[in-house]
């Protein structure tokens, strides 16, 4: 029921009247200048269209008009003085509206939310991020890293625009994802710098390392980049599980265990450390992608920062992506 101390007016003031934002751009340049003929001149509309248009906003208002009519010129009424300062209001957030869109639009500004995996912290995405800071300073930009699993469940939640991902058998949800592809990436395995195969420096088939203890971010060799072990007919025997890439060299600098590095991440390794490239015919080791969720309209800056990703990857020598 009606609640009986409201009153007819009080209830009629809570209805939000429909207004034409194009009426009250043409009433803020009317009261701007005092006239209809000018209002009309800088519009580059008809004196008598600037006129149907206050007429029309002044029904919707209520019938009160919004200007006296002089001989020359007009004069604001009340109403028209009380209006004011909301219509200016309306008028100056869709300009603004309109100029954050064209930022966007000119990746001059907005947001880029992102997530790599930790070896492409390593050289990929520092070289890629300065190109894009240098290009478009005034994007806000959000980093995060993990693994790839994680990372993608971000993206499919909305948390990320895109995710810098790695997959060593080819495996990732294409139906959920589109996938750019950035480079293919070379193995090398890790041993003491005493250690014999250190000698030649030259590349190696992981079978010469089968009774190794190997050092792993993970309990097994699945998904992970000892899948090449797999594919050499061994599987490899994982002594000490360990997460980060600098503790992994730690332990083979201690003679502890062999590991397997990404050439993403070879420029970083101890000179305690040797390298030695890894032989694998069953191709590229490792892909790494730039990965959107499919059917997701892509922000511009993450649209640009895929570029950036892609001449960065381009960039990086041709023995750190994939092995002749």
């Amino acid at each position: 029921m009606p609640n009986p101390h409201v009153s007819a007016d009080c209830a009629a003031s809570d209805v939000v009247p429909d207004l034409s934002t194009v009426w009250l751009r043409v009433f803020v340049e009317v009261a701007r200048h005092g006239s209809f003929t000018v209002a009309a001149r800088t519009l580059g509309w008809t004196q008598s269209a600037v006129s149907r248009q206050v007429s029309s906003l002044e029904g919707a208002l209520g019938g009160a008009p919004l200007f006296d009519r002089l001989p020359r010129g007009v004069r604001l009424t009340e109403a028209g003085r009380v209006l004011v300062p909301y219509a200016e209001a309306v008028a100056e957030t869709l300009r603004g509206a309109g100029r954050e869109l064209a930022a966007l639009r000119a990746v001059a500004g907005g947001r880029l939310r992102f997530g790599a995996f930790a070896t492409a912290d390593a050289a990929l995405v520092p070289h890629a991020l300065a190109v894009f800071r240098t290009r478009h300073p005034h994007v806000a930009v959000h980093r995060e890293e993990g693994f790839t699993p994680a990372l993608l469940e971000r993206l499919t939640a909305g948390h990320l625009d895109l995710a810098v991902v790695s997959t060593t058998s080819g495996d990732l949800p294409t139906a959920a994802y589109t996938l750019h592809h950035l480079l293919d990436e070379s193995l090398y395995v890790a041993v003491p710098a005493g250690h014999p195969l250190a000698a030649g420096r030259g590349p190696v088939r992981l079978g010469l390392l089968a009774d190794a203890d190997w050092i792993s971010g993970g309990r097994g060799p699945e998904g992970t980049l000892l899948d090449a072990a797999l594919r050499q007919g061994f599987r490899p025997r994982i002594v000490h599980v360990v997460g980060e890439w600098t503790a992994k060299q730690g332990y083979v600098a201690a003679g502890l265990g062999v590991t397997l590095v990404p050439a993403l991440a070879a420029a970083s390794v101890r000179p305690d450390v040797a390298l030695l490239p890894v032989l694998d015919e069953g191709g590229p080791a490792r892909a790494v992608y730039a990965a959107t969720a499919r059917g997701r309209s892509l922000p511009p800056a993450a649209e640009a920062f895929v570029g950036v990703l892609r001449e960065s990857a381009a960039r990086i020598p041709r023995a750190a992506r994939t092995m002749a």
